[in-house]
């Protein structure tokens, strides 16, 4: 024979049979919570003044942006500038966005299609990190490269005779306004 308890759920009073009630599901990460969370990374990046870094949500879809870092001063990279998309998931800002370089990169830690090695895109991400965060990192990449795990093992190669890179990254580098 059956068991019937009774509890509470909300302001209604609920009857089982013999069962306990169903424990909550983990809790996800609604859209709304995300979209607030964008729109204000999207003004403290316009506020930062960064230099070198931009991003803003692609048409009226805030969870696809576009941004552009330039390269850094005194790197091979000095007078670049790059193209990246951005992709963020409803589980944001729990897992990284997917992002990639849209404008061909000569470089140790991209790939021919634009995907990028960098730990806090993969394993070493955090919830702290935002859009800020992920630009400066990227840009101090270009500079900076972990030669000890390329995705591009040319530029890898080449990384240490700079001006040979230099010579590599101009004749390879399009302009994202051509």
């Amino acid at each position: 024979m059956a068991t019937v308890n009774n509890y509470h759920q909300g302001n209604t009073q609920v009857a089982t049979t013999g069962t306990k009630p169903a424990a909550p599901t983990a809790k996800t990460v609604d859209s709304k919570s995300v979209l607030k969370r964008l729109q204000s990374e999207l003004m403290s990046l316009m506020m930062s003044g960064d230099p070198g870094i931009s991003a803003f949500p692609e048409e009226d879809n805030i969870f696809c942006w576009k941004g552009t870092i330039t390269g850094s001063k005194d790197t091979v990279f000095e007078g670049t500038e790059y193209r990246l998309s951005l992709a963020f998931s409803n589980d944001y800002p729990f897992k990284p966005p997917k992002v990639k370089f849209e404008t061909g990169c000569f470089h140790p830690n991209v790939d021919n299609y634009g995907n990028i090695c960098l730990d806090i895109l993969q394993d070493k991400w955090s919830s702290a990190y935002d859009v800020r965060t992920i630009l400066l990192s990227i840009q101090s990449l270009l500079g900076e490269p972990n030669i000890s795990s390329p995705l591009n093992t040319q530029a890898a190669q080449l990384w240490s005779n700079q001006e040979e890179y230099r010579k590599w990254v101009e004749k390879l580098y399009k302009s994202p306004n051509a």
